[in-house]
């Protein structure tokens, strides 16, 4: 072999070095340039979190959204980071995409949702878009029903692409999430019921008519009583209670007003049919209730100034159909005596019962 030939031979092994050396840094460098980038700040909040609750809107958010062209947007929910096994009794069957509350691209309507698996959901859209934002970018998938497994730990894989294959990474996140079970509260709220019986000044309006006495919580005290003008009294019910279905006051007597072996003879008008009181010099004595609400018959029966005979069985004289802080109901008692009423003290009791209905 000539020198000269050594001598190329020397100066050319350098170069074919140089060239190696070149491909193999190229080599090296390229994959690093497909490497997806992570998401970060993510997490993914659900509506309810209970075991096997249906229904339930799943909002993915991160940060760090690489600001180029996406065309594929998957969401896998596995038992594991890496794996492909789904959460057990997830399905995702009838899920769909919240796009009024996502924000993860600028329009959310214009992508295509798709179910390729039960737990994997994937929107695509052809020409692709840049996130408006890198922070706080949002996807919400509604209508999932949770796994039926409580306190275990699965997850949700986010992966965003550049075709719409969904082959090319470009982000990706992965996040754990645990359903759990709800905590039962108890509380117990006691029935209550207050039931005052007030008394009533003279003059004051009573369903049309004006109180001739002052009665007490335990009196109706008619006073003496002239055929000139019937006597009236009245006193106020105040009620209040938490019953459900509100309550009902009744009222009746132990007997028609007696004196001995005398009577004070009933008014004509019944609960069902009040009817005006009779003129003064007519033996009668009655009730009346400002109620125009009763809750049997016609409510407003009673109105204006109209007037039933007690009973000794309850007859209702106020009613409301809900529970009341307090409210006060007024009850007339009018009495009259003819020419022929019988000298004496004529007594009896007036018996007011309020049942709430719980």
């Amino acid at each position: 072999m000539k020198r000269t030939n050594r001598n190329n031979f020397i100066y050319l092994l350098p170069s074919r070095i140089i060239a190696v050396g070149i491909f193999v840094a190229i080599i090296l460098v390229s994959p690093m340039t497909s490497h997806a980038a992570t998401i970060t700040i993510a997490s993914l909040g659900l509506g309810d979190s209970r075991p096997g609750a249906i229904n339930i809107g799943y909002t993915f958010t991160g940060s760090n959204v690489s600001l180029v062209t996406i065309r594929c947007i998957r969401e896998v929910y596995a038992d594991t980071a890496g794996g492909s096994v789904v959460p057990t009794g997830i399905s995702t069957a009838t899920a769909t995409f919240d796009t009024v509350n996502s924000n993860f691209i600028p329009t959310p309507s214009s992508w295509t949702l798709t179910r390729p698996a039960n737990g994997t959901l994937q929107l695509t859209l052809a020409g692709g878009e840049v996130s408006a934002s890198a922070a706080a970018r949002k996807l919400v998938f509604n209508n999932i029903t949770n796994g039926s497994v409580a306190d275990t730990r699965y997850y949700l894989r986010v992966n965003t692409y550049s075709d719409t294959a969904c082959t090319t990474p470009i982000d990706n996140a992965t996040i754990s999430y645990i359903y759990t079970n709800g905590s039962t509260l108890t509380l117990t709220v006691d029935p209550t019921l207050t039931f005052t019986v007030n008394g009533v000044s003279s003059g004051q309006a009573c369903n049309g008519a004006t109180s001739t006495q002052t009665s007490t919580a335990t009196t109706i005290p008619f006073g003496t009583v002239n055929i000139a003008a019937n006597s009236i009294v009245c006193q106020d019910l105040q009620i209040s209670t938490n019953a459900t279905n509100g309550f009902t006051v009744y009222a009746r007597y132990t007997g028609r007003p007696q004196s001995g072996a005398n009577l004070i003879a009933d008014t004509t008008g019944t609960n069902v049919a009040p009817t005006a009181f009779s003129a003064a010099g007519t033996e009668a004595y009655g009730y009346t209730t400002n109620d125009v609400s009763l809750g049997t018959g016609t409510a407003s029966r009673f109105s204006s100034n109209l007037w039933a005979a007690m009973t000794n069985s309850n007859n209702e004289v106020a009613f409301d159909a809900t529970g009341v802080t307090s409210t006060i109901y007024r009850i007339g008692h009018q009495v009259g005596i003819s020419a022929t009423t019988r000298p004496g003290t004529y007594i009896t009791t007036i018996i007011y019962t309020c049942t709430p209905v719980y």
